[in-house]
């Protein structure tokens, strides 16, 4: 049986403190908070915790702070202003190549879109063998295993929780559409009719001591 004195002592700060409780455990708190945790935390109903998160995203809005509260992959988290990112970036960064390249970039699109997905089907999509590049997203912790296929026994990937949170959405729904990026097909007929006229292009990769594809760097230059 639990004992009354135990929640009497977690909901013995005062009501006006709440919100400083929620500040000070959010400014340490190295991933997004949901809200059943914070509720945990600081000895507060659910209900009562969410009211004062929305409060104080509020009030940081309405005081033009250079930061702000927001709930992005599930949890709540401090986040610098979108108008500040360039003093954020300048400071952070100063000078070191902190991006991911071009290659990584179009792969972790690959898994974002066609997770869960094997390491040979991202690298058939791209034409080229992307396990350097996959090393480095791993490393990064934008992508994770998630299984393996059934029929093949590959190793299945997908998108982490970490990437929802980097690019500010809670689920891979709320990902872009492809299909106002990509070209009419009119144009992709007469892009499809010159390259079949054309000759066919100097092969850019290197093939690798044990594949007929070409592979890519492995980025291991990148920054976290």
């Amino acid at each position: 049986m639990t004992d009354p004195t135990e929640n009497d002592e977690r909901l013995a700060v005062p009501v006006t403190q709440l919100r400083p409780s929620l500040e000070a455990v959010l400014m340490v708190a190295d991933q997004p908070l949901d809200v059943a945790s914070l509720a945990t935390a600081v000895g507060y109903p659910v209900d009562a915790v969410m009211e004062a998160l929305l409060a104080l995203a509020s009030e940081y809005d309405e005081q033009g702070r250079g930061f702000e509260l927001r709930n992005v992959a599930g949890g709540w988290r401090y986040y610098t202003r979108e108008e500040y990112a360039v003093v954020v970036e300048g400071f952070v960064l100063e000078g070191q190549q902190a991006r991911l390249t071009q290659a990584a970039l179009e792969t972790l699109a690959v898994v974002a879109y066609k997770q869960p997905i094997s390491r040979a089907r991202v690298s058939a999509i791209r034409g080229v063998n992307v396990d350097g590049v996959m090393r480095t997203l791993l490393t990064r912790g934008l992508v994770e295993e998630a299984g393996q296929d059934a029929e093949t026994g590959a190793n299945l990937y997908r998108t982490t929780r970490y990437f929802l949170e980097r690019i500010g959405v809670t689920s891979i729904d709320e990902l872009p559409e492809l299909a106002p990026y990509l070209p009419d097909m009119d144009d992709l007929e007469d892009e499809l009719a010159e390259l079949a006229a054309s000759p066919e292009p100097v092969e850019e990769h290197h093939p690798s001591p044990h594949s007929g594809q070409g592979t890519e760097p492995d980025g291991g230059t990148e920054i976290s």
